[in-house]
């Protein structure tokens, strides 16, 4: 009976373990590539410059070749005093073609091809005919000279959609230091409660073991009843830290599930295996700054707006010119009573026409284009003064980062040291307990003074690298220093899939 008990024990064993799936285990290379494939903010950002991106290629299309066909028929019948009937008709059919193109200069070109058939009941004093096929074949030129002339009004909306999904890239880039960022302050912060969670359980234990001793003294009459009371609040006291502490650290692991979109099975447990680092970082502050201010894609979106609002600018004072517009014509023409004989004399060149003109226009006044003007002068002095201001911004942030630094580096040792200090004075209070001259209570205040110098060794320890990360965050270089490089997050392949 008792062989057969110890088999349904170990069985019963197997069981529950087979149940308890193995814990998923990050390294922070694994945290950091898992958050920049699968992090959702990041997906949902990434659709910015894919779309800019379709804006851009729209925008391209002023270039495209415009194709235009053009059919007719049209039967007259009217009323001539010179004729026995009193009417006369005729007819006229037409099939035109041609294709115009915007051109980088800001010129209109098109070539065209002209083709009509004409038949009446009277003959036509000029071709000597009455039923006549009459073709031509010419190219016209519409050239701003003023307003409108060159390659940047002509292509402002290319280069405004250019710039802003440059700008919606480093927007992006922005997103992606603030999300690899908060994976490593999360993954430190699971470590963090996990080592709390640690010193909760030997807490627990050892106010047991301290609960057992004091009722085995009271018990044999050397300690007075209340002290068991002591030991069993104390006991109490330690359960539900140990609680709140298990339910801290399933609260992290489900932060850190949907910061990296982990698919952990039923169960499963999510562990760090990476301890932060405690040795000491070397920073120069004025090369941090520097660093800084080259790298933020806050101050290169910013500058992206800046060089959109200068493009702006100057297209508008453009716009305050006159109206100056030279059109060109050349063409040649054919005739004939049948199409052939109509293209025989279009083809020889025998009967050109050319023309040239000027046309001039312009609003007295012209309120419009020069208070437009003016506001984007306007709006241009704002974004430099935006820049300053985020530069100096930046400024600030990487001095407290470097400052964080510093103090949280110096705490490292405070706190190892309140830990030794700690452990210390608790030998001599179980020492003190064993010869009377100390309290259950006291035992157990002294242990939670461990406890929390404990914590105090670990956060301490996550503080520092959390500084060091926000450093990181503070001077762009989060991304070089994590090996995360923009390509992994492709837009245009997120454009050119959208078939």
């Amino acid at each position: 009976m008792k062989n057969l008990l110890v088999v349904v024990l170990i069985l019963g064993f197997g069981a529950v373990t087979e149940l308890q799936a193995e814990p998923v285990r990050l390294t922070m290379a694994d945290a950091v590539k898992m958050a920049v494939e699968k992090n959702l903010d990041l997906r949902v950002e990434l659709y910015n410059p894919a779309q800019q991106e379709a804006e851009y290629q729209k925008s391209r299309g002023i270039y495209n070749p415009t194709l235009n066909l053009q059919a007719s028929y049209n039967d007259t019948t009217s009323y001539s005093a010179s004729r026995p009937s009193g009417r006369y008709w005729n007819n006229n059919s037409q099939l035109n073609a041609g294709i115009s193109q915007l051109l980088p200069s800001g010129a209109t070109a098109a070539l065209g091809f002209n083709n009509s058939y004409l038949s009446s009941d009277v003959t036509s004093t000029s071709s000597g005919l009455s039923s006549y096929w009459q073709s031509s074949l010419g190219v016209t030129l519409n050239q701003p000279l003023l307003r409108n002339f060159g390659r940047e009004p002509t292509e402002l909306t290319i280069d405004t959609a250019r710039l802003t999904k440059e700008a919606s890239l480093e927007k992006l880039s922005s997103k992606l230091i603030s999300v690899v960022a908060q994976v490593r302050t999360e993954y430190y912060k699971l470590y963090s409660l996990r080592e709390e969670l640690t010193v909760r359980k030997v807490s627990l234990e050892l106010a047991r073991r301290v609960l057992s001793e004091t009722q085995a003294r009271v018990k044999a009459g050397v300690m007075p009843a209340m002290e068991t009371l002591n030991a069993e609040f104390g006991v109490a006291s330690r359960e539900k830290e140990l609680i709140d502490a298990e339910r801290a650290v399933q609260d992290q692991v489900d932060v850190l599930v949907q910061l990296l979109q982990l698919q952990p099975a039923q169960g499963q447990d999510v562990e760090t295996v990476e301890v932060p680092s405690k040795g000491r970082y070397e920073v120069l502050e004025q090369a941090e700054i520097k660093r800084a201010l080259s790298n933020r894609p806050e101050l290169k979106e910013l500058k992206r707006n800046l060089e959109l609002l200068e493009l702006q600018t100057r297209v508008s004072g453009n716009r305050t010119r006159p109206d100056l517009l030279l059109s060109a014509s050349a063409a040649t023409a054919g005739l004939g009573d049948t199409y052939p004989r109509d293209l025989d004399r279009l083809s020889s060149g025998t009967y050109p026409a050319w023309g040239v003109g000027l046309s001039f226009s312009y609003p007295l006044g012209n309120q419009a284009a020069e208070n437009d003007y003016r506001k984007n002068r306007l709006k241009l002095d704002q974004s430099a003064l935006l820049i300053r201001n985020q530069e100096e911004l930046i400024a600030n942030e990487v001095r407290s980062a470097v400052r964080a630094i510093e103090a949280n580096y110096k705490q490292l040792d405070v706190a190892d040291r309140g830990r030794a200090f700690a452990e210390e004075r608790l030998r001599a209070f179980v020492r003190k307990a064993e010869v009377g001259l100390a309290t259950t209570k006291d035992v157990l205040d002294v242990e939670n003074d461990l406890a929390t110098a404990k914590n105090n060794q670990i956060k301490a320890q996550v503080a520092y690298a959390n500084a060091i990360t926000q450093l990181w965050k503070a001077t762009g270089e989060i991304l070089a220093k994590e090996q995360v490089r923009m390509v992994t997050l492709d837009p245009d392949s997120l454009y050119k899939g959208m078939n």
